[in-house]
């Protein structure tokens, strides 16, 4: 079998799990990062109102994807292609910080939603009950609900600067220093 067909990563480059999940995560990121451009600069346009109708349910989505990608990566921890560069323990932090921030941002979402008693529900199935309630026991002060929302925006910056990064390198890594980091996330037979 192929590196392009096999199913758990290796040194010669990411199996085809970890290739989807990572660009079918890619796509569903380009289109949360548009949802959060549009709220910022087209509120109440119809193509605002298109990309921000799936907001809250890809955030979920993501969150659950990104979870399901950790335990993924962790089975494939030893056989994953290693960093051609020596730069190695730098791509770890950042990659690292990505997946920090991948959960928190839903998550602060998720937070706040459920401290102002708005209820949430991923594709009919309820994850927490709407309680009209702000502050239901347990929760956080209003304060804390209002610094949620700017936490999750925040964060959410954060992330799209830290991917927008991540993409410039792996493209300077693939023009620039000619190696195979793209290869290996594309499927594409590595060179020597």
């Amino acid at each position: 079998m192929t590196q392009s067909r096999a199913i758990f990563d290796s040194p010669i480059g990411y199996g085809v799990v970890s290739r989807v999940l990572h660009w079918a995560m890619a796509l569903m990121f380009a289109w949360q990062f548009t949802s959060a451009i549009l709220h910022y600069f087209a509120k109440g346009s119809a193509i605002f109102k298109f990309f921000w109708a799936a907001h809250f349910q890809l955030g979920f989505a993501l969150l659950l994807l990104v979870l399901l990608r950790g335990v993924w990566g962790l089975i494939n921890c030893n056989r994953r292609p290693r960093a051609e560069s020596s730069g190695g323990r730098i791509v770890a932090l950042g990659h690292g910080l990505i997946y920090i921030l991948m959960i928190a941002v839903p998550t602060v979402a998720m937070l706040r939603s459920y401290n102002s008693g708005r209820g949430f529900s991923f594709l009919g199935m309820e994850i927490f009950a709407k309680t009209a309630v702000q502050n239901p026991a347990g929760g956080a002060p209003a304060a804390a609900v209002n610094a949620g929302l700017s936490l999750h925006g925040l964060l959410g910056w954060i992330l799209l600067a830290v991917v927008i990064a991540h993409i410039l390198l792996a493209l300077a890594h693939h023009f620039i220093m000619q190696d195979n980091t793209l290869r290996y996330m594309t499927g594409r037979r590595a060179v020597s």
